[in-house]
C-alpha cells in the first residue's frame, strides 16, 4: 500500500474512533451496573515475573479498584467496601478454573467506636474528618479510622475450595493493615516513608519461601488519552513523528505525537492496588509453568437499605456472594464486549465464556471501519479496497491473543478458551532500563500478552492487534517469525502504527514491590506533582 494511503487511512480510523470511544479504558466503567458501585469496580490487572532485582523466583499479581480517584477527595477519600470480597484467582492447568484464589476481606473501624473526638464547650464530641494530626505509621493515633483486611488462600474452587488463612509474618496474626490516602504533606511528612510500613511479609500454605502483600492508594499507570477521544477525537490516532518506541520508520503528516500531555490518568489520578508477590515454585502447580490470572469482586446478593443507619450498619446483607466485577485481559468488556452483554461478562466464570465467543473470533471493531469508510476511501485514493478490516474470520489471532495464549509463548498445559492474563513463569524477566513498551511485538517477551506490566501500553498493542498486528511476522529473539494464525493479505492495515499518543513507560514506576508509585498527594497541588 502506498504511503499516502496510510495517510487516508488514518484519518478514517480518526473518525471511526469517535463512534467507539468508551473502548479506551482498561476497564473503568465499562459496564452499566458497576457505575453504580465504583468501590468494586476492577480497572486493570497485572501479571509478570517480579523484575525487582534479586526476586526473579516471584510473580507479581496487582488488582486495582475504585476508577479515578482524586488526590484530594476527602473527607472520606477511598476505602475498601466491607461487604465486598476481593479476589485474584490463578489458573495453572488449563480447564479456565481456578485453582488457587486469594480472597481479601476489609474491615473499616473507628478509634474507640467514635473516631478522634474534641471537646466543644463541654461536649466530647467525634470530629467530621478521619484524621488529625500527623501521621507517619500504621495505625498512627492521629487516624481515627482503621482499614485492617485478610487474606485467605483458597485450594480448588473459591467458594467450597480448602481455604487456609495467610499469616502476617511481622506484625504476627492475620491481620494486616491498609494505609491512609494521601491527604497532603501537612498529613504525611513523608508520604512514600509510610505507605512502604505496610509491605508486608506473609507466610503462605503450602509456600517455603514468604511472599509479600500491599493494599492501597497508588498511582494511576493506564496510559490513555480519552479526553480528545470524547471530543470527537481531536487527533489523528497513527504515530506522527518517527517515536522510537511507537514509531514505523517514517512519520505521518498530521499523525499524533507521543506526549505525557496526552495523559488522562497517569500523574492526574490514583486507584487502589491489591497487590501480592509470590514464589513462583507455590503457584505452577503440576502444569507446564504458564499460569492464567483474572480478578474479581463480588457482593452479597441482597443488599437491604436501612432507614436508620448507623456506622457498623449502614445497611442490611445477605445470601451467597454475587460477582460484579470481573477482569483479566486489558479492553476485553470495552472494545469487544458488546453493549447489551456487558454486565454478563462481568458476572461469568472464565469457564462459560464460550457463550461470548463471537465477539472475539467475529469481531465488530474492525467492522466499523470497513463499513464507515471503505467508500470514502476508495473514492479519494482511485483505490479499491474490498475491506480495510483484516478478513480471516474466525479471527484465530484474537481467539490466541484474547482466549487460548500463543502456542510458541504462553498457552497452558490443557487449551480451554477463556479470557485470562496468560503468563508464562519460564520466559526471564527484563529488568526495567530494558524493557520494550509494545511487548511481546516488539521482541521483549516477557511483555503482554505474556502476562502484563505497568509499563506496557496495552491500548496501543490491543489496538494494532485488532487490526491484524499479529498477521505479519513478528520479531522473536530477534528473528522475524510468522506465527501462522494469518496471512499479511488477511489485513491491509496491519502493519500500520496505531497509537493514542499517550506513551507508557517502564521508567515510569517504581523498580520494587510494589512498582507502581505511591499516590499523587492531596495538597499541595502542584501542575505536575513529583
Amino acid at each position: 500500500m502506498r504511503r499516502s494511503a496510510y495517510v487516508h487511512i488514518s484519518a478514517g480510523v480518526a473518525l471511526l474512533l469517535t463512534s467507539v470511544s468508551p473502548a479506551f479504558a482498561s476497564s473503568h466503567r465499562e459496564a452499566p451496573n458497576i457505575t453504580k458501585t465504583p468501590k468494586v469496580d476492577n480497572t486493570d490487572v497485572y501479571a509478570f515475573r517480579s523484575y525487582e532485582p534479586g526476586r526473579g523466583a516471584f510473580i507479581t499479581l496487582i488488582a486495582n479498584f475504585q476508577p479515578g480517584e482524586g488526590p484530594g477527595d476527602g473527607p472520606n477519600y477511598y476505602t475498601m467496601d466491607p461487604d465486598a470480597l476481593y479476589e485474584i484467582m490463578i489458573d495453572n492447568n488449563g480447564d479456565a478454573k481456578e485453582d488457587l484464589t486469594y480472597q481479601f476481606k476489609f474491615i473499616n473501624r473507628l478509634k474507640n467506636g467514635q473516631g478522634i473526638t474534641l471537646d466543644a464547650g463541654g461536649k466530647r464530641l467525634p470530629i467530621a474528618v478521619r484524621q488529625l494530626g500527623k501521621i507517619t505509621m500504621p495505625n498512627d493515633s492521629a487516624i481515627g479510622e482503621n482499614e485492617i483486611y485478610t487474606v485467605k488462600q483458597v485450594r480448588g474452587d473459591r467458594r467450597s475450595g480448602e481455604a487456609s488463612t495467610v499469616t502476617n509474618t511481622d506484625i504476627g496474626g492475620q491481620l494486616f493493615v491498609k494505609p491512609f490516602d494521601n491527604a497532603g504533606n501537612k498529613t504525611f511528612p513523608n508520604y512514600p516513608n509510610y505507605a512502604d510500613r505496610h509491605i508486608y511479609s506473609a507466610s503462605v500454605p503450602g509456600c517455603s519461601s514468604p511472599a509479600r502483600i500491599f493494599v492501597g492508594q497508588r498511582e494511576e499507570q493506564f496510559a490513555v488519552n480519552l479526553g480528545p477521544i470524547f471530543d470527537q477525537v481531536n487527533f489523528v490516532p497513527i504515530e506522527g513523528d518517527n517515536d522510537p518506541v511507537y514509531g514505523n520508520g517514517q512519520p505521518f503528516p498530521g499523525g499524533i505525537t507521543q506526549s505525557d500531555n496526552n495523559q488522562e490518568l497517569i500523574n492526574k489520578r490514583n486507584v487502589t492496588s491489591i497487590a501480592i508477590e509470590l514464589p513462583i515454585a507455590c503457584v505452577t502447580g503440576t502444569g507446564n509453568g504458564v499460569i492464567g490470572v483474572w480478578s474479581s469482586a463480588s457482593l452479597p446478593q441482597s443488599r437491604l437499605l436501612r432507614p436508620n443507619p448507623t456506622y457498623e450498619r449502614p445497611d442490611t446483607t445477605g445470601g451467597s456472594f454475587v460477582q460484579v466485577s470481573r477482569l483479566g485481559m486489558p479492553l476485553v468488556n470495552e472494545v469487544v464486549i458488546g453493549l447489551p452483554q456487558k454486565d454478563l461478562f462481568n458476572a461469568a466464570e472464565p469457564t462459560q465464556d464460550a457463550v461470548l465467543a463471537d465477539y472475539v473470533t467475529n469481531p465488530t471493531y474492525p467492522e466499523y471501519l470497513n463499513i464507515l469508510f471503505r467508500d470514502a476511501v476508495n473514492a479519494t485514493l482511485g483505490t479499491s479496497f474490498r475491506t480495510l478490516a483484516p478478513t480471516n474470520f474466525p479471527r484465530n489471532d484474537l481467539v490466541a491473543t484474547f482466549l487460548t495464549g500463543l502456542a510458541s509463548l504462553n498457552q497452558l498445559s490443557t487449551v480451554t478458551a477463556s479470557e485470562m492474563l496468560r503468563l508464562n513463569t519460564g520466559v526471564t524477566p527484563t529488568p526495567i532500563g530494558r524493557q520494550r513498551t509494545l511487548g511481546v511485538v516488539a521482541d521483549d517477551l516477557a511483555g503482554f500478552p505474556n502476562g502484563r506490566r505497568p509499563g506496557d501500553d496495552v491500548v496501543d498493542i490491543v489496538l494494532r492487534v485488532a487490526m491484524g498486528r499479529l498477521c505479519y511476522p513478528v520479531p522473536i529473539n530477534g528473528t522475524p517469525t510468522q506465527l501462522g494464525l494469518c496471512q499479511p493479505s488477511d489485513a491491509p492495515t496491519g502493519q500500520v502504527a496505531y497509537t493514542d499518543g499517550a506513551p507508557s513507560n517502564s521508567n515510569y514506576v517504581m523498580n520494587r514491590f510494589p512498582y507502581l508509585n505511591p499516590p499523587l498527594r492531596g495538597a499541595p497541588r502542584p501542575q505536575n506533582q513529583p
